[in-house]
C-alpha cells in the first residue's frame, strides 16, 4: 500500500512525453543541469522520502493530532523525524536560489516531486509549504536587512513561517480587518490585533516562526487600499541574527476540525501586552499586492493538494478493487458454480475507477502544465511570450484551484464507495483522505471566490487576451490530435465544445457588464466548472495523441497497456462527461434567475 502514493509511470509520462520537460529545460543556462537523468533522480528521491519518512506520519497526524496547552502547540513525535528529513534533503525551497538555501529547481520538477510528498501527508507538508511562502515574501519584497535576518533560516527549515490574513469579523473580506500597526522610533511597528484560522501558527517543529501579517497603519485609507504587510516573528530576532526575547504574540487556541488534524489551525493574539513588534515589508499600504504573490502560489499549492488526495485515493481504490473478491462475474450470474471475481470486473466499479482515472490524469497534467509555463516565463527573453504565458497562468489559477480540489474530493468520495463499508471505517486510509481533502475547496479563497475572480478579473483581463490565448493553445492541441487516426474523432468533439465554451464566455462577459451582474455571479461557479471540463478534455486529448503516436511505432512493449489506457481515458471523457458539460453550458446561457429572485423567507427554515 505504501508504494502507491502516485503512479510513477504517469508522472514520467507527463514530464517526459507530454511536456518534454527535460529537453526544454536543459536548453537554458539556468536549468542546464536538469536533463532527464537528473529529473528522474529528483523524483525518485522524493518518492523514497515520501514513502519512508512522511507516509508513516499520516495516521499519527490524524489520530494523535496536535495538542494545545498554555499557549504552546505540540505535534506528534513522528513529525519531528520527518521534519528533519525534509531539512536534511533541502526540500523547503526547492525552486529558490542556492545562495539562500534553495536548490534552483524548475517549477515543473518541483511540482512532480510534490506529487509524492503531498500524497504522503499534505497536512504535515503544510508546515513546510507555508514556510516557503513566507520566505518568498521576504525574498521578493524584503529589504537587505530582512533577507539577512530571515531568509536562509526559513528556507532551510530551521525556522518556519505562516500567512496571517483572516480575522474573526473579516473572514474573506480582508479589507475589513482591524489589526493595527503603529510606527516606532527605531523603524519597527507595534502591532495589535487578533487572527484566526492560521495554519501552522504555533508548533514545536522549529525554534522560531515568522508571521507575515496584514495590518493597517494608523491613518491609512479604509479597505484593501490601506493594508500593509509586516513580518512579525514569534521570537524577536536581534540585528546580529541571534534570537532575543519572545515577542508579544500568543496562540490562544486551536480548532478541532473535520480533517487535517495534524496541522495546527490557530487563533493568534498580537499585542495584548502592548509589546508586539514587527517590520514593514514592502511599501506602506501595498500589502495586498505583496500578499497576492503568496496567495497565487498558495492557490496552486492547494490545487496540488487536491491532486495529492485524488491520486492516493485512486490508487488505494484500484489496488483494493483488484484484490477484493466478491460476487460472480455478471455474465455468469446464473452459474452457481462460478467462482467469485475481483470487484474490478464489475461494470459499476469500472465506471467509478474510470471517473477517478480521468480526473487524476487531467488535473496532474494541468498542474504540471502550469508549472511548465512558469518555467518558460522564468527563462525566455521574449517579452511578448512572457506576457502571453503569464496571462494564461493567471487565467488558469482560479480554475486549477477550484476544479482540482472539487474533482479531488469527488475522487476521494468514489474511493470510499469502491471500498464499500470498509471505506467508511478508519482501518482503511480513504476515509481520512476524504476528510482531509474537504478543506481544499474552502481555504486560500473559497471556490466561490475563485469563480468570482475568474468572472470579475480574469475573463476581461487585458481586453480578454488571456482566454483568447488559451483557446489558441487548445486549438493547437486539437489540430495535432486531428492528424492522428485514433484521436481524430475525440478532437472533433472537443473542438465543438471549445466553440460552445467561447460563446458561453462572451455571454457571461456581456451579462456581467451590461446585463444583470447578480445573474452572472450566480452562474460564475458553473462557468468555472465548464472551463475546467474543456481544459480536462484538452489535457486528456493531448495525452491520448502522444500515446497513439507511441503505439503507432509498434515498439511500446510493456507500455502498450498504459498507452491504451490514455486513449480510453479521452474516449470515456468524450462519451460520458463532455455531453454533461455541454448541458451545463446550455443552462448557463439560459440564465436562470430563481436563485436571485427568491426572497429570503422562501428558503424556509423558520
Amino acid at each position: 500500500m505504501a508504494q502507491i502514493l502516485a503512479d510513477r509511470r504517469d508522472v514520467d509520462f507527463v514530464l517526459h512525453e507530454q511536456l518534454n520537460v527535460g529537453q526544454q529545460l536543459s536548453q537554458h543556462e539556468r536549468f542546464s543541469d536538469f536533463n532527464r537523468k537528473a529529473i528522474d533522480l529528483v523524483i525518485s528521491e522524493a518518492r523514497n522520502l515520501a514513502v519512508k519518512e512522511i507516509l508513516p506520519t499520516q495516521t499519527d497526524g490524524d489520530r494523535l493530532g496536535v495538542h494545545f496547552e498554555n499557549g504552546k502547540v505540540t505535534v506528534p513525535q513522528s513529525f519531528h523525524k520527518a521534519w528533519k528529513a525534509l531539512r536534511d534533503g533541502e526540500w523547503f525551497a526547492t525552486t529558490e536560489a542556492p545562495e539562500f538555501g534553495g536548490q534552483g529547481m524548475p517549477r515543473s520538477v518541483a511540482v512532480a516531486a510534490a506529487d509524492f510528498l503531498q500524497a504522503a501527508n499534505f497536512p504535515f507538508l503544510m508546515y513546510m509549504t507555508l514556510s516557503h511562502g513566507a520566505g518568498k515574501l521576504v525574498d521578493t519584497f524584503g529589504s537587505e536587512k530582512l533577507k539577512k535576518l530571515f531568509l536562509k533560516k526559513v528556507y532551510s527549515g530551521e525556522w518556519s513561517g505562516t500567512m496571517m490574513l483572516t480575522e474573526p469579523n473579516a473572514g474573506s473580506d480582508v479589507g475589513a480587518l482591524t489589526t493595527t500597526a503603529t510606527p516606532n522610533d527605531d523603524g519597527t511597528y507595534s502591532v495589535v490585533g487578533n487572527k484566526i484560522f492560521i495554519s501552522g501558527g504555533e508548533h514545536d517543529l522549529a525554534s522560531n516562526i515568522i508571521h507575515p501579517v496584514l495590518a493597517r497603519i494608523e491613518g491609512a485609507p479604509a479597505g484593501t487600499a490601506g493594508i500593509s504587510l509586516f513580518i512579525v516573528p514569534k521570537i524577536w530576532v536581534n540585528d546580529d541574527g541571534s534570537l532575543g526575547e519572545p515577542n508579544d504574540i500568543v496562540c490562544t487556541g486551536i480548532e478541532e476540525k473535520m480533517g487535517i488534524h495534524g496541522n495546527a489551525t490557530c487563533s493568534i493574539a498580537m499585542g495584548s501586552k502592548g509589546k508586539c513588534r514587527g517590520y514593514l515589508i514592502g511599501e506602506a499600504n501595498k500589502g495586498m499586492r505583496a500578499m497576492f504573490l503568496m496567495m497565487n502560489d498558495a492557490r496552486l499549492m492547494v490545487a496540488n493538494q487536491g491532486l495529492a488526495c485524488a491520486t492516493a485515493a485512486y490508487l488505494y481504490a484500484l489496488n483494493y478493487a483488484r484484490t477484493r473478491i466478491q460476487g460472480r462475474h455478471l455474465m455468469k450470474m446464473m452459474d452457481k458454480e462460478a467462482p467469485g471475481v475481483p470487484i474490478i470486473q464489475h461494470p459499476d466499479v469500472r465506471r467509478m475507477l474510470m471517473l477517478m482515472k480521468v480526473y487524476v490524469e487531467s488535473i496532474r497534467s494541468l498542474s504540471y502544465y502550469i508549472a511548465s509555463c512558469l518555467d518558460t516565463i522564468a527563462t525566455t527573453e521574449d517579452k511578448e511570450e512572457k506576457t502571453r504565458l503569464q496571462g494564461i497562468v493567471d487565467f488558469l489559477i482560479p480554475i486549477a484551484k477550484a476544479y482540482s480540489t472539487e474533482r479531488g474530493f469527488d475522487v476521494c468520495s468514489l474511493a470510499v464507495q469502491v471500498y464499500g463499508g470498509y471505506g467508511y471505517i478508519k482501518e482503511y486510509p480513504v476515509e481520512q483522505l476524504l476528510r482531509d481533502c474537504r478543506i481544499t475547496s474552502i481555504y486560500e479563497g473559497t471556490n466561490g471566490i475563485q469563480a468570482m475572480d475568474l468572472l470579475g478579473r480574469k475573463l476581461g483581463q487585458n481586453g480578454g487576451r488571456p482566454i483568447i490565448d488559451l483557446g489558441e493553445e487548445i486549438r493547437r492541441g486539437i489540430a495535432a490530435a486531428a492528424d492522428v487516426e485514433r484521436t481524430a474523432p475525440i478532437a472533433e468533439k472537443l473542438e465543438q465544445a471549445l466553440v460552445r465554451l467561447e460563446e458561453v464566455a462572451r455571454h457571461m462577459g456581456v451579462t456581467a457588464m451590461y446585463g444583470n451582474l447578480m445573474t452572472a455571479a450566480a452562474h460564475a461557479h458553473p462557468f468555472l466548472d465548464v472551463c475546467g471540463d474543456v481544459i480536462t478534455g484538452w489535457m486528456l486529448l493531448w495525452r491520448a495523441r502522444v500515446a497513439a503516436e507511441a503505439l503507432a511505432k509498434n515498439d511500446t512493449g510493456k507500455d502498450a497497456a498504459f498507452y491504451e489506457g490514455q486513449i480510453k481515458s479521452a474516449e470515456f471523457f468524450t462519451q460520458v462527461l463532455l455531453p454533461v458539460a455541454l448541458g451545463k453550458m446550455d443552462a448557463i446561457c439560459a440564465g436562470g434567475t430563481a436563485a436571485i429572485d427568491i426572497c429570503e423567507d422562501s428558503f424556509g427554515g423558520k
